[in-house]
């Protein structure tokens, strides 16, 4: 249920106390569909699934009917109450990571520090894994122990104490895969009786799904059991290895390859750094951070003056460790985003890693053990390279522009724009701690679905926030060889965060206008606006046309009345009968005049709009004007992301998820 927030009084209340267990009286109704922003993006559909959902409703009115009384609603105060405790005595700079290691929240995390934890592959470390839960034991059954406390007894207190960390700890898969594991080996070995670890493994999966079988969606659940399974079945390797650094390095090898083609399914890329970068930081997490913050936790309790003098002490080096991971993450060839491949691609990955292990432990080649790992990835790393065709894609980006232009074998890729958001002031309490960015959230995603890692050209048609306020944050995660701008352009305040970033990079920047061509072994591209260098905003757009002998395409961002007036005084004949044109302004009422439309002719044209935006876009008479020509019009708010493939024959394909 979506719940609308309309006071800063309504909204402080709901924070300060924990939800679970409340009983809420409401008039809802049900929230329709959206379509998604392209076969990359986060699915809410298959979100709801994993949780045993099948829908959203929004609430209008609501009322707190009551609470329910049980045994989960009280754990869920209790770790709420941890959680305020936390945010009240720790550091700002340590609360995030205090939340995570010591009761499983993440929400805090901030978003550069959750990028630099993925790029070195060690965002495992702020979940509670089975390492964690394992080390979490053992300090209590030592505690038990040295305080004069029976082993059989601690056994005891141990299986009862175990599932109250878990429920304190969020219960998350992996963290309930180690207490079910761990409770049943230690009632086997109280009854006498002892289960092999494979036998409590097994029956911790068919418990876990029996009572939640919607379960086996949530990725955490995969990539929980699929490490833990790595581990049971080849603890014999690893054994095999007496130094301690070689039984890290292989743990962290054997880890990875039983995950990395779920990672690819689900992430689009894995990190080629985290080899190394787990033999430094999961020693120093597990020994050191973790211990620290529950020493720190308990002490926030006993006094208050103690724990803010040793804060004061651990907290410029925990800052120092902050930016040497953000340093050492910054490094380029960290990361390995081929493509998302398929079910097929990855059946094979599956099957190559586990004809690699047993050759392995059956003292085959390692030559041949290599090779046979090795093919999958290599299939998955050519397939984009192969396909023969173009591929022009209009991505939903909500109210904006994003164009993503693939040519054949992947030569080149030209991306039109980036998307952005249009951003009003609003009252200060309605702010996020994480900014909503169009770039981070939806085109990257769509780039590294399809392994795109270098733009060619990147062209920002004009300084307008929801045709380029996304392209910071592409730059900062896709290579960039040049941007191109319309002239004088980069003088506007909006341009300057972006101007910064292609500034710190390097990267080289071209004014273009009407005349200026973009090398390209397949098509003709050309300029064909604007006619001068003075910027005044939407008719001063890049518009860009590319053509072979069976293609004619154009470009023409937010170009308005005067603008395509222009272009049919200019191009009257160049600009006859084109097969693809992306409409200007959005289809605003201002663009899309009858004489550009009956010049052009296109057999398709594309608007990219918002779904239900507040303007109206496509505007009324537009489509009309659209419908009396007989020209054929998709939209990326209503259709979602539209694909034209132009095949190496000259034909053209249309489609949309």
């Amino acid at each position: 249920m979506q719940l609308k927030l309309h006071s800063e009084q309504e909204k402080i209340a709901l924070m300060n106390e924990s939800l679970t267990g409340k009983v809420f009286l409401v008039e809802a109704f049900h929230v329709p569909k959206r379509p998604m922003s392209h076969a990359y993006a986060f699915d809410m559909d298959e979100y709801l699934k994993s949780y045993g959902a099948v829908g959203a409703i929004e609430a209008e009115r609501y009322q707190i009917a009551g609470e329910k009384k049980d045994f989960v609603s009280y754990m869920a105060s209790k770790r709420f109450q941890m959680k305020q405790h936390i945010r009240s005595t720790f550091p700002e700079s340590l609360q995030s990571e205090a939340e995570a290691l010591l009761i499983g929240s993440r929400e805090q995390m901030p978003s550069e520090m959750q990028k630099a934890y993925q790029t070195l592959g060690i965002t495992h470390l702020f979940a509670i894994s089975g390492l964690h839960v394992a080390l979490v034991a053992l300090l209590l059954y030592e505690c038990l122990l040295r305080v004069g406390i029976r082993k059989g007894t601690a056994n005891w207190i141990l299986i009862l104490a175990l599932p109250l960390y878990a429920f304190i700890a969020g219960g998350a898969p992996s963290v309930w895969r180690s207490v079910s594991v761990t409770e049943l080996v230690l009632l086997s070995m109280l009854c006498k009786k002892r289960l092999a670890i494979d036998d409590a493994f097994a029956l911790s999966i068919i418990c876990f799904v029996l009572y939640q079988p919607w379960i086996i969606f949530q990725i955490g659940f995969q990539l929980s059991y699929l490490a833990a399974f790595s581990l049971i079945y080849s603890s014999s390797n690893l054994l095999s290895n007496a130094s301690f650094i070689k039984q890290s390095f292989v743990i962290t090898a054997v880890c990875q390859l039983i995950v990395y083609p779920v990672l690819l399914y689900q992430f689009y890329e894995v990190s080629v750094s985290s080899f190394l970068a787990n033999l430094l930081f999961v020693p120093l997490f597990t020994f050191v951070i973790l211990p620290f913050n529950f020493f720190f936790f308990f002490l926030t309790y006993l006094s208050t003056p103690i724990s803010k003098l040793l804060f004061s002490m651990y907290e410029p080096l925990r800052s120092l460790l902050e930016k040497f991971i953000v340093y050492i993450s910054s490094f380029p060839f960290q990361l390995w985003n081929p493509m998302k491949p398929t079910l097929f691609l990855i059946f094979i990955a599956y099957l190559a890693v586990f004809i690699f292990f047993i050759s392995i432990e059956s003292k085959k080649s390692k030559l041949f053990s290599i090779v046979i790992l090795f093919i999958p990835m290599v299939i998955i790393h050519l397939v984009p390279y192969v396909d023969s065709s173009t591929k022009i894609t209009f991505l939903n980006v909500g109210q904006g522009d994003c164009i993503i232009i693939e040519m054949p074998y992947r030569k080149e890729v030209i991306m039109i724009d980036t998307g952005g958001l249009l951003r009003f002031d609003q009252e200060a309490w309605k702010d996020t701690k994480e900014v909503y960015e169009v770039g981070r959230e939806i085109v990257v995603p769509f780039l590294k679905g399809k392994g795109i890692t270098k733009i060619d050209i990147l062209i920002i048609t004009h300084a307008d926030a929801d045709h380029m306020e996304g392209a910071e944050e592409i730059l900062e995660e896709i290579r960039v060889k040049e941007v191109h701008i319309t002239p004088s352009s980069f003088r506007k305040e909006i341009m300057n965060d972006l101007m910064e970033e292609i500034n710190k990079q390097r990267i080289p920047l071209y004014e273009k206008k009407a005349g200026d061509h973009i090398k390209s072994k397949y098509y003709q591209f050309r300029y064909l606006y604007p006619l001068d260098s003075n910027y005044e905003g939407n008719n001063d757009s890049l518009v860009l046309s590319m053509r072979n002998s069976y293609f004619h395409g154009l470009f023409i961002g937010d170009l308005e009345k005067q603008g395509e007036e222009d272009l049919v005084r200019n191009y009257s004949k160049s600009l006859q009968h084109l097969t693809l044109l992306k409409l200007g302004h959005h289809g605003s009422k201002t663009s899309s005049n009858q004489s550009f439309l009956e010049l052009t002719q296109p057999k398709v044209a594309v608007v990219s709009a918002g779904y239900n935006n507040r303007y109206g876009h496509p505007h009324p008479e537009v489509v009309e004007r659209l419908k009396s020509l007989q020209i054929p019009f998709l939209q990326t708010g209503t259709d979602g992301t539209i694909q034209v493939e132009i095949t190496r024959v000259g034909e053209i394909l249309i489609s949309t998820p």
